[in-house]
């Protein structure tokens, strides 16, 4: 069923200023994520039917057009298709600014863009094509995490020894076009910015477990400290690298102290059947507390310092010559790897590996953790059929998967 913007922007109702409110998180999201968007593509008209709603909601909060000409708006150019071997288009991201009087500023920010219709080959069902991959949890989560942030900041009574910059991205999902293309023409002094936080898939918190990722630890000593204290009944699992596959790459690059909240992946995952329904509406509030927090626990301190990271995932992931096509789960604490999807028709699925698995040991390798899953893959050839001993529901059993 088509749900129109007209109707469902008169819905979201008026909350106490001040205020994370589940309830607008829960109407933004089901807006961005409608079908009448048809999937939120970079460049398309739904996209761009998204971007009206944001740039809408950035004026009721009345913060500062930062985009080109005067307005929330910056245009940069594109390559659809697989690895930008597509067709060439033009996208936008949505730059508002909150405006504190301060010397430094921090920068908020969430990609808006999702994969349309299935056809940049980047879905993960079985028969993509044509149709509509609504991404309410990736990332209309994080689109409406950054509006509602920049509600309360805007409307509290304190205001921060820091300005606020909220981008809404697009072009991420293609490979970070949208986010580079600021970093490489900001509309900012970048010398002037303190930190960015990256909210990316932020609306499936485990109401059980609470169980949180947040990478980019590593990119400021107080990182770590501040996040243990603030964590509160909330699991935070920890990975200090600078580097990951979202638009908060872009301002590490810049050698920018950065931080990418995220709630684990899931077996909705770049399917169209990541829809609104699916969202832990109180647990992303939740999030958005917390981030909360760490920003005022800040407020006093001086400018972070910048330091660079290792950055051990991205270097292995370059040498991959087979898939698994799993989900692996970015937020369990249980050694080895914990299984969140599996993909219809990969090796996996085809050996009778299920969600919630957790793998231990792929061929002679002992798997402890995605990293070492990751350099396991790197050493597995097309063709070969390798035994994969995992855990499930509390026995051991083996599996042969062929790549």
């Amino acid at each position: 069923m088509k749900i129109t913007i007209t109707l469902l922007a008169g819905l979201i109702s008026v909350s106490t200023l001040g205020q994370i409110d589940a309830a607008k998180l829960k109407q933004h999201i089901k807006i961005l994520s409608a079908d009448s968007l048809n999937g939120r593509g970079t460049g398309s008209e739904g996209e761009k039917m998204a971007a009206a709603y944001i740039v809408g909601e950035f004026k009721k909060i009345k913060l500062q057009p930062k985009g080109e000409a005067q307005g929330f708006l910056q245009a940069f150019p594109f390559k659809g298709g697989m690895h930008g071997t597509g067709t060439e288009g033009t996208a936008h991201n949505i730059i508002g600014y909150l405006d504190n009087g301060a010397a430094q500023t921090i920068i908020i920010g969430a990609h808006y863009d999702h994969l349309g219709l299935g056809e940049n080959g980047s879905s993960l069902d079985a028969n993509p094509q044509g149709k509509i991959h609504n991404g309410a949890d990736d990332n209309a989560s994080g689109t409406a995490g950054i509006i509602e942030l920049a509600r309360y900041f805007q409307k509290n009574k304190k205001k921060e020894k820091y300005n606020f910059l909220f981008i809404s991205f697009s072009g991420e999902e293609l490979g970070l076009f949208g986010s580079k293309y600021f970093t490489e023409h900001p509309t900012l002094d970048l010398s002037t910015v303190n930190y960015m936080i990256n909210l990316d898939m932020v609306g499936r918190l485990d109401p059980a477990t609470k169980a949180l990722a947040v990478s980019g630890t590593g990119t400021s000593n107080v990182w770590e400290t501040e996040l243990k204290k603030i964590a509160g009944d909330i699991k935070i699992k920890t990975d200090s690298a600078g580097i990951g596959p979202s638009d908060h790459t872009s301002f590490y690059l810049k050698n920018i102290p950065v931080l990418h909240f995220f709630t684990g992946a899931h077996s909705d995952y770049h399917k169209p059947s990541d829809d609104w329904q699916k969202i832990n509406f109180a647990g992303e509030k939740q999030v958005l507390e917390l981030i909360i927090k760490l920003v005022e626990e800040l407020d006093a301190a001086p400018r972070l310092a910048f330091l660079p990271t290792k950055n051990k995932s991205l270097s292995s992931s370059r040498s991959f010559k087979v898939t698994m096509g799993i989900m692996p789960s970015y937020t369990s604490s249980e050694e080895g790897l914990k299984v969140d999807g599996v993909t219809d028709g990969k090796p996996a699925q085809k050996a009778g590996i299920q969600a919630d698995d957790v793998i231990v040991q792929m061929g002679d390798i002992q798997i402890k953790d995605v990293q070492t899953y990751m350099e396991a893959l790197g050493k597995f050839q097309k063709g070969q059929i390798v035994s994969v001993k995992l855990k499930r529901k509390g026995e051991m059993i083996t599996l042969l998967v062929t790549f």
